[in-house]
């Protein structure tokens, strides 16, 4: 099966005279179903549509948009895999120099909130053709809210971008029936009953039905208790069993959100996945070099999809919802098959996962007919009692494709929920994960050790991370292996005050980790934390959160993780100051930093610290790096 047309040649190369659809994207174009755009323009596709893929044109020039004419049915709008505005941006707000999206992986080859940009040149040039706008980055701007680029609350990217309908969440579904109705001469307004959508009228055209009201644009622009309201009832009805219709005024037009597409199930899924993709781009990106994210996920593989987990800094909940929906086994193995008709397959599967590698089964049987909770979460701060927790299916699917001819190593990178797995009674798939699964090292996202900071972020206390550390290393010295764990740490959420960040430094201390790199809070549209980090408030307690704002701070509390790299000294004692805690600077082994009370002492040493630094890092960094010969030896001599 051949890539979809990329250009007026190309079109006219299959026969055709016009086209159905027009898929314009922010990324390069990628035929992988890692890959949001590739998915869609497949189901479009096996449907019966025409589809030529408009990707990364120039928004500075209307030559792009007009090649195809005007589609039969109409346009869909994307930015890509990730935030136009994330792929451009640092948390800091600094440029970035590459883009993993874009053939070649340099950045500019898409404009700032694409998604709008992109929309209103097609709205200009073609004002009467249908505009549904989808992806990550208008799903989680769908209704009101704060962008972190501009400091201010903006309106539904709906308005701004002058489409028609937001396709939001994952979008099969919705896709092929907005589809089906367009091409059977249906206006667009015959579409607004299609659930997953969202769509806006006029105030004076509104017939009130029974629906969950937001506070409008202008009080959540007024008030941020009003913005807190609305952003967790937001989150609350994004439910595909219990959800209920919600609305916005914004001025004299109302959006209007149907409540949620239901997830794909097992025989949906498989279908999704076993569409003929290329699995890689097309040939005019060689040239440029290729498109550098396919390289992760080329022999990768999808099992699950939502993740119940649902921490309140990620957009996963919003986006693709907390239910977790499963391919078959077969589907996985067939998948696998395919790898080895592929020339560049090496024996690797570099990971079986999805947004969380280790959930096979709904949170419980409740949540099938009555939806998962508004009022708590699955596994924070403490597990749900009526949570059901078995890797059996998991780990019958990874023992089968380890048995696979041509399959060298399975490996899962995606990210396994370490509270989850510890609830399981049995030590079956731990011991497997340990034995065949990881790749030196295993990345799990502890975040921070200090309860009130996890609770803010929804994650488990530090000492499940804790346990499941101890658990990882005696099996891992039993059998021998030498591997370890990275753990994911962030810096300056919504709660956590400098204080916070001095606690979390001495357990890195105590536990020997030495992260190269910690991630900054980063707040994106659409995210409990970020509604946090806007307000002050908690939506779902609405008490006061102290909220580290200012570039100063930050650093403080990012070079506070680092407290052992020399050049961050400075920033470490001044933190550590600040925070009352000046017993931790100075030559005892319980502080974090030597006192810099010689200048030119600190700078004779300079050399010095950074072997020391060195020499720890490679030599004792059991919990970030290789494990140490005394530790193995420890659990050696045990196991004699």
């Amino acid at each position: 099966m051949a890539f979809l047309p990329m250009n007026i040649k190309e079109v006219k190369a299959r026969g055709w005279d016009e086209v159905d659809f027009v898929y314009v994207m922010g990324d390069s174009y990628v035929d992988h179903p890692s890959f949001g755009a590739a998915i869609i323009t497949r189901v479009l596709e096996d449907c019966g549509y025409k589809v030529a893929v408009l990707s990364q044109p120039d928004w500075k020039n209307d030559a792009d948009f007009l090649q195809f004419g005007k589609p039969r049915l109409g346009f869909f709008v994307t930015a890509g895999n990730i935030d136009s505005m994330v792929a451009h941006y640092t948390v800091a707000k600094r440029k970035r120099s590459d883009d993993a999206y874009t053939a070649g992986g340099k950045n500019g080859k898409r404009p700032d909130r694409a998604v709008t940009v992109y929309s209103n040149i097609i709205r200009r040039l073609y004002p009467d053709s249908v505009i549904i706008i989808g992806g990550l980055e208008a799903s989680l701007r769908r209704f009101a809210h704060y962008d972190y680029w501009k400091n201010t609350v903006m309106p539904s990217v709906l308005f701004d971008s002058k489409a028609d309908i937001i396709s939001y969440g994952m979008g099969e579904l919705q896709t092929i029936e907005m589809a089906k109705r367009l091409s059977e001469g249906y206006p667009v307004e015959a579409l607004y009953d299609i659930r997953g959508i969202c769509y806006a009228v006029k105030t004076s055209d509104y017939v009130p039905k029974t629906v969950v009201e937001l506070p409008s644009y202008e009080r959540v622009c007024e008030s941020k208790k009003d913005y807190a309201i609305a952003a967790r009832k937001e989150l609350e009805e994004a439910d595909a069993v219990r959800g209920k219709t919600l609305i916005q005024r914004h001025g004299n037009c109302i959006l209007i959100q149907n409540p949620p597409m239901q997830p794909l199930d097992t025989k949906q899924l498989d279908y999704v996945y076993s569409l003929p993709y290329e699995r890689w781009y097309p040939q005019c990106y060689e040239k440029l070099g290729g498109v550098p994210g396919i390289q992760e996920v080329l022999f990768s593989i999808t099992h699950n999809r939502g993740c119940f987990g649902a921490c309140n800094f990620c957009s996963l909940a919003f986006h693709q919802g907390r239910a977790v929906t499963v391919r078959s086994k077969q589907s996985v193995i067939d998948e696998a098959k395919s790898f080895l008709n592929d020339k560049r397959f090496k024996g690797y599967i570099s990971d079986v996962g999805g947004p969380t590698a280790n959930f096979r089964l709904p949170s419980c049987e409740k949540q099938k007919k009555a939806g998962l909770c508004k009022s708590r979460k699955c596994l924070a701060p403490t597990p749900c009692p009526n949570m059901q927790v078995s890797h059996t299916e998991y780990l019958d699917i990874l023992r089968e494709l380890r048995k696979l001819d041509g399959i060298k190593k399975v490996f899962i990178r995606s990210g396994i929920r370490f509270d989850y797995l510890m609830e399981d009674q049995s030590d079956e798939f731990f011991e497997e994960l340990v034995k065949y699964h990881i790749s030196g090292q295993l990345r799990v996202a502890p975040e921070h050790c200090s309860a009130a900071v996890l609770d803010r972020m929804g994650k488990p206390h530090i000492e499940t991370y804790k346990k499941f550390c101890d658990k990882f290393y005696k099996l891992t010295g039993r059998m021998s292996k030498d591997q370890y764990i990275v753990p994911y740490l962030m810096s300056s959420h919504p709660g956590s005050t400098l204080k916070d960040a001095v606690e979390l430094a001495l357990f890195c201390k105590r536990e020997n980790i030495h992260p190269k790199q910690v991630q900054d809070f980063y707040p994106t549209p659409g995210t409990i934390s970020t509604c946090m980090f806007y307000t002050g408030i908690d939506p779902y307690t609405m008490k006061e959160v102290y909220v580290p704002k200012t570039e100063e701070e930050k650093s403080m509390q990012r070079a506070l993780l680092q407290y052992f790299i020399p050049e961050n000294k400075q920033k470490v004692i001044k933190a550590l100051i600040k925070a009352g805690r000046k017993d931790l600077i100075g030559y005892d082994s319980k502080c974090l930093v030597q006192p810099m009370s010689n200048q030119n002492n600190y700078k004779g040493n300079n050399k010095g610290q950074k072997s020391s630094y060195n020499s720890n890092k490679n030599n004792s960094r059991n919990r970030n790096g290789k494990q140490t010969k005394d530790k193995f030896a420890k659990y050696r001599r045990k196991k004699k």
